[in-house]
């Protein structure tokens, strides 16, 4: 498989992963089931940039990537920190 096949696939499996990630989110039954599909779907994004990185030889988008990564894992524990009541 050349290189042109490989980010197809590449492509291909990151949409995949979105479409799974984001029936769960609508389709959860519960609050802990649609946040973790939302930090997966961060996840996909995050791997997305890294890839279109590589992709356009532009290292801006892995400092965007980054940052991006830091902000959905704050975003993460705090939604399920408010599920939890708080850490009390």
């Amino acid at each position: 498989m050349n290189g042109s096949g490989l980010w197809i696939l590449a492509v291909a499996l990151l949409f995949c992963g979105m479409g799974l990630a984001m029936a769960r989110l609508l389709l959860g039954p519960t609050t802990a089931d649609r946040i973790v599909a939302a930090d997966t779907l961060a996840v996909i994004t995050t791997a997305g940039l890294v890839g279109l990185a590589a992709w356009l030889d532009n290292p801006v988008y892995l400092d965007v990537a980054l940052v991006y990564g830091v902000l959905s894992f704050v975003g993460s524990v705090a939604m399920a920190r408010a599920i939890d009541g708080g850490g009390k």
